[in-house]
């Protein structure tokens, strides 16, 4: 079974920040109640401080698809979507591990 990643890019709107944190962080305290899921992280970009970045990890591929299908999926990314300029999500599988 491979380990797969779900990513987003998230660019804020100027002013929004704490909103967008607030959020995001419903938003995948929600998604971490999921089959599948793991812990979430929400990073900020330190030179760019309305670029954020989030990911975490998946058990599965189909773990993935059957969050995002879930009807509330769209509405609950809406609400944190709604304080962004920009939001490019991704999903990864995993390649390789160095110890």
């Amino acid at each position: 079974m491979t380990e797969t990643y779900t990513h987003g890019t998230w660019i804020v709107k100027p002013g929004e920040e704490d909103a967008f944190v607030q959020e995001w962080t419903s938003f995948a305290t929600w998604a971490g109640e999921m089959d599948g899921s793991g812990t979430f992280r929400l990073v900020r970009d330190t030179d760019q401080p309305q670029r954020y970045m989030s990911f975490a990890p998946w058990e599965s591929f189909d773990a993935q698809a059957a969050w995002k299908s879930l009807p509330e999926f769209s509405q609950r990314i809406g609400r944190v979507r709604a304080h962004c300029e920009e939001f490019t999500p991704s999903v990864f599988g995993l390649v390789t591990t160095v110890a």
